[in-house]
């Protein structure tokens, strides 16, 4: 960072200081949410075995974003506490290591994703008449795996370092440009859902190339090249321990969406398709909370590494009144015009198959609205313990949600309550992990109280 960026970072106040860094990562994380509806929106056209379909595979990219967080999320908050620590070279050689580490991770899950693309359906809970459509939009997903890592990499690196608005540049121009691919190849190319699967991968190849041209252009502060690759296994065992808390929240994100299709499969297609769009609706909502997130995250590793725990306290406080608010907000939103949002994204033609997929989903989007307004107090812990290297409170919390409660409560609850354990599986784990991040909150802000009690009494004195 610049010193005019130092200097803004631990001097300007809390609440415009978050809010300038967080809009630009709201709108990327909003149009990442968008793009992916796009996808559900245009598929659904082609009925409802293709809009299952989306569901089967959205738990494929869980997995692969899950893999692009960790390494660029690990890594990020690294580099923050060493910007604010003032070590730029070494920074300059985490992110290098990771970005390489990035490409490597891709081919990695490319490799073998092609070649058991069939059993990797089935074990993400596709049916028979999914499975087709299933296949033809994730292959292309897995050939672009390697550069949607690293995208999703170099984005959070941008954000670490200040410059949220280039990472938004970026994600964003990927983003509208699948939602204009998308009709194009669905229905004028009649590719059906590989056209889906080709828009995506094709937006996040054009991602890839304006971020990566940001780095070796010179906007960035970092650097990227072979010469400055970090060669201590410490700093890769150091990225997968700070990205651990990534890595469980969209990794179990993943198991648990495969095991949720798994669990409504007996219902049908129906189900599954409405499940797997209410999860999308639940992303683009919550991606709200998420992109206020990560701006807050840059303030809080800075202001850590620099030992200002009075700033730190003030933007803990700040990120979840302000989360709060918008997911009560969005949550009241959902509830009330559930019956309205659910039916655009459902097109049959068999109408009872419609009406039934449209039941199932305005039930299920209705119990998870319940449960949104006490989902930012675990996003606020999570994100905060990550930011200053509290690793493995970060990864305990991250692994609540979907982990914890939601994989014990999704073999459980429809065994009892049958397709209404379904739909109510992950609100009740919501709410447990909530409870469970309350004690954890409380004990981090009387060690920051008083940790800043100190810092003003030293300077008194």
């Amino acid at each position: 960072m610049k010193d005019n960026d130092l200097n803004r970072m631990a001097e300007a106040p809390i609440p415009g200081l978050i809010i300038s860094l967080a809009v630009p990562t709201m709108i990327t994380m909003t149009v990442t949410a968008i793009y992916n509806m796009a996808d559900t929106f245009f598929v659904s056209q082609l009925g409802t075995s293709a809009s299952g379909a989306i569901g089967v595979v959205f738990s494929l990219m869980a997995i692969i974003q899950a893999v692009g967080f960790t390494v660029g999320m690990g890594s990020g908050t690294t580099v923050s506490r060493l910007l604010g620590g003032g070590k730029k070279e070494v920074a300059d050689s985490v992110v290098s290591g990771g970005f390489f580490f990035a490409l490597f991770m891709g081919v990695v899950m490319m490799v073998p994703g092609l070649i058991f693309l069939k059993p990797l359906m089935y074990l993400l809970g596709s049916t028979e008449t999914i499975l087709p459509y299933a296949q033809d939009y994730a292959r292309y997903i897995i050939y672009a795996a390697p550069l949607m890592i690293t995208t999703f990499f170099m984005n959070n690196i941008l954000r670490f370092e200040g410059k949220a608005k280039l990472a938004l540049l970026g994600m964003v121009s990927g983003g509208l440009l699948n939602m204009g691919m998308d009709p194009l190849f669905i229905f004028v190319f009649k590719m059906k859902t590989a056209g889906a699967g080709l828009a995506t991968a094709l937006s996040q190849c054009v991602s890839f190339g304006i971020l990566l041209a940001i780095f070796l252009s010179g906007h960035s502060e970092l650097k990227i090249s072979p010469k400055l690759i970090a060669r201590n296994v410490k700093t890769y065992i150091g990225i997968l321990k700070n990205g651990a808390p990534s890595f469980m929240r969209q990794g179990l994100g993943s198991i648990a969406t495969a095991m949720l299709n798994s669990a409504a499969r007996p219902y049908g297609d129906p189900a599954i398709a409405a499940m797997g769009i209410v999860g999308k609706i639940f992303m683009l909502i919550f991606s709200c909370v998420i992109g206020f997130g990560q701006g807050f995250q840059p303030v809080a590793g800075y202001n850590y590494g620099a030992g200002n725990r009075g700033r730190l306290k003030e933007a803990c406080i700040f990120f979840f009144k302000v989360g709060t608010a918008i997911m009560t907000a969005l949550a009241a939103v959902g509830f009330i015009f559930a019956p309205q949002i659910i039916p655009a994204f459902i097109k049959d033609s068999d109408k009872s198959i419609e009406l039934k997929t449209i039941e199932i989903g305005v039930r299920a989007l209705r119990w998870q609205c319940v449960a949104m307004p006490l989902m930012p107090i675990g996003t606020v812990c999570n994100m905060t313990f990550q930011s200053i290297g509290k690793a493995g409170q970060a990864t305990f919390l991250a692994m609540c949600r979907q982990g914890v409660y939601f994989l014990p409560l999704i073999v459980i609850l429809p065994r009892v309550l049958g397709l209404g354990g379904v739909e109510i599986a992950q609100p009740i784990a919501d709410a447990l992990t909530a409870v469970t991040c309350v004690p954890f909150a409380a004990a981090f802000l009387k060690e920051l109280k008083t940790a800043s009690e100190k810092e003003i009494s030293a300077v008194e004195r």
